[in-house]
């Protein structure tokens, strides 16, 4: 399983959340500042409770994460639930309206850090499972995690101000921001290669990486045929990988000058007859729904063709990360002979795993 915006990194801004709003003199109503704090640090990561679903199994974790947890819809329930549970917890010496507001800034802070990402949120569930997303930052973003922990520290060394709070909350924002632009820049880019390469009618997209807002994968999709590359917008020349380089570089590294950028060609059933036989007809399955209905860039990962066996395996470009050991969401569907098809996904060692 993959996660959101990682759940600490929500946590945090919502306890950055809780400071920048406490009121300025305690009347005797409000929460004390300590309380306020924890409440919102619990309440912008209460969302991610819906990783139970992973116990099901990988097929309902991609159903519901970021589903009724994280809708705008139950946002209000949700927030009311736990405002009485905090009432009882806490004796009731406040009544459950002093936390209901500090609680639903922190739940949809939570949403809202998940928004700006690829995985996409369920933000009208349940009327509607549609997800939604802007790709902007990346799942697990160092430096936005960095500006929320910088915020809180200034905080604490001016504890009797709210500024230190605001001012982090303000930086965080106009880190976002920046990333769209940058976002726009690589699309862009794409664009303009596209146009180069005669794909006049290609859907450029471009996805945030890891370790740098100048890193993206941008995807040029052109019908069935798919192109993508990962490149830097602020690099000068590519990075050299020492032998003991560390995990860090290497993500890094793959993410070329626009100079130097390489395209990778794939298509979403392959390039030959015979794959695309046996990968239409194995997207097309019932089994294979959910992921026709999750993946948003999907492409043929390659297709098995052995005596008896056959298998088609797919991905979703969103979470296809060079530099790292595995990635998730890959699936396939495979049959022996003319026997059924079933469905199967391929773990971090390349292994088939079925799935029930």
């Amino acid at each position: 399983m993959i996660p959101c915006v990682d759940t600490l990194t929500h946590a945090l801004s919502g306890a950055l959340l809780a400071r920048a709003t406490a009121p300025k003199l305690d009347d005797g109503k409000s929460l004390p500042l300590r309380r306020r704090l924890l409440v919102g640090f619990l309440a912008c990561a209460a969302p991610d409770l819906d990783f139970v679903f992973g116990y099901l199994g990988p097929i309902d974790y991609l159903y519901h994460h970021r589903g009724i947890t994280h809708s705008l819809i139950l946002l209000p329930l949700w927030a009311f639930l736990l405002a009485k549970l905090c009432a009882v917890l806490w004796r009731r010496d406040r009544p459950w309206r002093a936390y209901f507001g500090v609680i639903a800034m922190g739940i949809g802070l939570h949403i809202a850090g998940d928004w700006i990402t690829s995985y996409g949120t369920m933000l009208l569930a349940p009327l509607s499972d549609a997800r939604y997303g802007i790709d902007t930052t990346f799942i697990i973003d160092l430096w936005f995690t960095g500006i929320i922990v910088a915020g809180l520290a200034a905080a604490l060394a001016w504890r009797a101000s709210r500024a230190p709070a605001i001012a982090g909350l303000a930086v965080l924002c106009g880190y976002v921001g920046f990333q769209a632009v940058q976002q726009q820049r690589a699309i862009e880019w794409g664009q303009e290669y596209a146009r180069g390469a005669g794909l006049d009618t290609a859907e450029v997209t471009a996805l945030p990486r890891p370790v740098s807002p100048f890193n993206w994968l941008v995807i040029a999709r052109s019908g069935e045929q798919v192109r993508y590359s990962f490149v830097n917008l602020a690099r000068s020349r590519s990075v050299e990988i020492a032998p003991d380089a560390g995990w860090i570089v290497r993500l890094d590294a793959v993410h070329l000058p626009l100079a130097q950028a390489q395209w990778v060609f794939g298509s979403r059933f392959g390039s030959t007859d015979a794959e695309r036989a046996v990968a239409r007809e194995a997207w097309s399955l019932p089994q294979f729904e959910f992921f026709r209905w999750f993946a948003e860039e999907p492409m043929l990962l390659r297709v098995d063709a052995g005596n008896p066996s056959r298998c088609a395996w797919f991905q979703d470009l969103r979470f296809f990360t060079p530099g790292r050991n595995e990635w998730p969401f890959r699936y396939g569907m495979c049959r022996e002979g003319d026997g059924p098809w079933q469905l199967f996904r391929l773990d971090g060692n390349d292994t088939r795993v079925p799935i029930r």
